[in-house]
């Protein structure tokens, strides 16, 4: 008897975990920079080794590719 109830409540959280009401999706909170975005650092030094850097955002330049036939 022991073993039919070990085999039903088995049963029960098999069927109960195989449905999840609302599954879960591994999304980054931060969204990535647009391309076009970068970044200018200015570092300083200061005591014990540390350093102090202030970054602002920039726009970036595009890349320019010259193709010659020859």
């Amino acid at each position: 008897m022991r073993r039919l109830t070990l085999l039903a409540a088995l049963a029960l959280a098999a069927s109960a975990g195989a449905c999840a009401p609302k599954p879960i999706v591994a999304r980054d909170p931060v969204p990535a920079p647009p391309p076009g975005l970068g970044y200018a650092c200015d570092s300083r030094p200061t005591v014990l080794n540390a350093f102090y850097s202030n970054c602002t955002p920039v726009q970036r330049e595009t890349d320019v590719v010259i193709r010659s036939k020859g």
